[in-house]
């Protein structure tokens, strides 16, 4: 029988470079720059470290926030946003996804639950389109970023796109579309089935509690470092962009008030969007070299909905029909979101 101790250090060795893949994309690209053009390699380090403090307070807020949500439970709230009559739930699943901490990834087994359970499916679509686009962290970066104003237009968009989606499967209610919706084997939601099934009250004074205090701490930690990473890889790509990107090019492809820019933003932002986060400097530096307001807005949107965890997240538990129908809602909507923000900033 094969040693398997033999390759713990090979295996150790790939487990920890899985875990710093953002920092060491970060290092190769600085890496290379330093190499082919050493001036522009000082530069970019003062442009990130630059970024970085100015978004500080920002990021502060945002760290403080989603430790906060762990340690009190307040995503235990999430349960009742599923009661009540179809429309009720829609609006209350589309706010609870706009406003609630759950990243892509942790609303996996929720929505799973939320599914085996018997919640409407146009409940669930409405939660699912709306929570990867803004959660209570993303709202204060984006406002450090992009700008108060951008921010409430993205959380409004995101409300808005989960509204319209869930109103859109409740009229597509018991045709061949909707019809058996589920894949099989789906199970009984794991984990996150707890939340709807029991929901455990709010500890809002969580400091009193020092198992809730050591989840507020390891949460901070592990928020920081997260964000760290992601915001340095994008302002490191943003002082590259801002100097090898004409502004021309930006201008001539993305900018302007038609809807060509738009369209094209929302589709170039299903497969360029890397991360949430790390989506919001790019955004910014091309918003500085000419990309129209309602393209970026599009880009943000069509990316978070269709980024790889919250698409997995829909083609895992649904049939391929209804995940078809997922991207079309999230498409569509991403692009009429923008022309309507592009609008509206004209007026």
């Amino acid at each position: 029988m094969a040693d398997l101790s033999s390759n713990a250090p090979a295996n150790q060795f790939r487990i920890a470079v899985k875990k710093q893949k953002v920092w060491l994309a970060s290092a190769l690209i600085l890496l290379v720059t330093a190499l082919l053009a050493p001036d522009q390699a000082t530069e970019s380090l003062g442009f990130v470290a630059k970024s970085l403090t100015q978004t500080g307070p920002y990021l502060l807020l945002s760290i403080g926030i989603a430790a906060w949500a762990v340690a009190t439970g307040a995503d235990n709230l999430i349960a009742r946003a599923f009661t009540g009559s179809p429309a009720l739930m829609i609006f209350l699943a589309a706010l609870a996804g706009g406003l609630s901490p759950f990243c892509s990834c942790g609303v996996i087994p929720l929505i799973a639950a939320l599914l085996t359970m018997g919640v409407p499916l146009s409940a669930v679509m409405a939660f699912w389109l709306a929570s990867p686009v803004m959660d209570p962290s993303m709202f204060f970066l984006t406002s450090g970023v992009l700008g108060f104003e951008f921010a409430i237009a993205k959380t409004l968009a995101a409300i808005g796109l989960g509204m319209a989606g869930g109103f859109i499967v409740l009229a597509l209610a018991g045709t061949h579309v909707l019809h058996d919706a589920l894949r099989d084997g789906v199970g009984n939601g794991g984990c996150g089935a707890a939340k709807i099934r029991s929901p455990k009250p709010v500890v809002w004074r969580f400091w009193e509690q020092s198992e809730r205090v050591e989840k507020f701490g390891k949460e901070a930690v592990k928020t920081t470092l997260f964000l760290a990473q992601w915001l340095t890889l994008a302002f490191l790509l943003e002082s590259l962009m801002l100097a090898y990107v004409p502004a021309e090019t930006i201008t001539s492809i993305l900018g302007g008030t038609g809807i060509g820019p738009i369209a094209i933003a929302t589709v170039v932002g299903v497969p360029a969007y890397l991360n949430g986060y790390a989506a919001l400097p790019l955004i910014s530096g091309l918003m500085e070299q000419g990309m129209a307001s309602g393209a970026g807005l599009a880009f943000l949107v069509a990316g978070g909905v269709t980024s790889l965890p919250a698409a997995i997240a829909v083609w895992a538990l649904v049939k391929p029909r209804v995940f078809a129908l997922y991207i079309g809602i999230s498409l569509g909507g991403a692009f009429l979101i923008g022309l309507a923000y592009q609008g509206w900033t004209l007026l």
